[in-house]
């Protein structure tokens, strides 16, 4: 069973604080020996880059019940990049990697996801993540959205629609923030729109009784809460005192009022 603290991973029977983690020197002649033909060092870059794998499944912890599954998925997109690594990519494997093990990671949750995406759409973004894939595995960098959209013949846009339908769900108590003290979860950076039927409700209720005001009561109101005047500068606009424009403003808001109640 994996379990994830705060800052580490731990697997059940492994210390993960021992686990080694391969220098790029000892990563270098490791590769040169597998590309060599020495089948037998595969297992040691794997192993010297679990840490690796953990890392990514951190980001996961709060998504997914099931964190071996998950490790042994990453473990399978880890494998892929050292079988399709080549040194004359001139990057880090580790640079290499994380897009593969994510890869993969992704593709099993979406495989396992409960939210219903379209047949074509599917179709479509795992044509478009093949595709990335595989160019990255022979170019070492990513392909652009509109670099893609030429190469399928289609619009950029469908490449952004169908890449993000197949996001996996984030859980509204997903914590976004802690700095040791009280922890900010997304659900608390969501507009609360609860209510807003009730606010058209009443916008519309306004807009009617503003329209039933006399026509010198409307110009005032709309100058002095739409646009901010002043009751001096309304006063030197249509020529009256300021004492009438505060009077005709007050019976304008008591008119308003009554139409509301």
């Amino acid at each position: 069973m994996i379990k994830i603290a705060k800052y580490k991973v731990e697997i059940t029977g492994i210390n993960t604080g021992d686990l080694k983690v391969l220098d790029n020197e000892e990563m270098f002649n490791l590769f040169k020996k597998l590309k060599a033909g020495d089948t037998s060092v595969r297992n040691i870059i794997a192993e010297g880059n679990f840490k690796l794998v953990l890392s990514i499944l951190k980001k996961y912890q709060n998504r997914v019940e099931n964190m071996d599954d998950l490790f042994q998925i990453g473990c399978v997109g880890l494998l892929k990049a050292i079988d399709n690594f080549d040194l004359n990519h001139e990057v880090k494997f580790s640079t290499y990697a994380v897009p593969l093990i994510l890869g993969e990671i992704r593709r099993h949750l979406r495989d396992n996801r409960n939210l219903r995406i379209s047949r074509s759409i599917k179709d479509l973004s795992y044509k478009i993540l093949k595709l990335k894939e595989e160019y990255f595995m022979t170019k070492g960098k990513e392909l652009t959205n509109s670099e893609i959209a030429k190469i399928l013949d289609i619009d950029e846009i469908n490449i952004t629609i169908a890449l993000e339908a197949m996001r996996e769900p984030v859980s509204i108590f997903e914590p976004i923030y802690n700095d040791g003290g009280d922890t900010i979860y997304l659900e608390d950076q969501i507009e609360n729109n609860k209510d807003k039927s009730t606010n058209w409700d009443n916008l519309i209720s306004l807009n009617e009784a503003v329209k039933s005001l006399k026509e010198k009561e409307r110009q005032i109101i709309k100058e002095r809460f739409l646009i901010g005047k002043t009751q001096m500068e309304i006063a030197e606009e249509i020529g009256i005192s300021q004492a009438q424009v505060s009077r005709i403003e007050k019976d304008g808001i008591e008119n308003i009022k009554k139409k509301l109640l």
